[in-house]
């Protein structure tokens, strides 16, 4: 049988295995230490007015929402021409940018390079305007 001398890697010891500790001095980024991250506080503007929701679809890709991802929806702000929106046109809930050219208000999405101009007889609310996008990252 071998020796033990003879198995033990170079630079081993048949001594107990020792903790080593952190020497010096503490982090200066400690006195800045508040907690926790509190995405609340970050994301949201107004807590009873804002929403979550998961996106269905590939319409608004160029604003950088794509399918899957959640948004932040704010329904306190108000529609501006531009807005990204949840808006529920005719029962059917939609990511779109609200565009005003004159008196006519539209939706537009990447599908198509022409609004979709809302008429009287359509039943529109704009649910809220998405602040945020969340996307997950593969």
């Amino acid at each position: 049988m071998a020796d033990e001398q003879e198995m033990m890697p170079p630079g081993a010891s048949h001594g107990p295995v020792q903790a080593i500790s952190a020497m010096g001095f503490p982090s200066p980024a400690r006195d800045y230490f508040d907690g926790g991250l509190d995405l609340n506080r970050l994301l949201v503007r107004d807590r009873v007015s804002t929403f979550i929701m998961r996106v269905s679809g590939n319409a608004m890709q160029s604003a950088g929402i794509h399918d899957g991802d959640e948004v932040i929806v704010d329904r306190s702000l108000s529609v501006r021409h531009g807005s990204v929106v949840v808006v529920n046109l005719n029962g059917q809930m939609l990511v779109r940018r609200w565009q005003i050219d004159g008196q006519e208000v539209g939706l537009l999405s990447d599908e198509s390079p022409l609004p979709v101009v809302l008429t009287e007889g359509d039943e529109v609310n704009a649910f809220g305007v998405i602040t945020r996008c969340l996307h997950h990252v593969n």
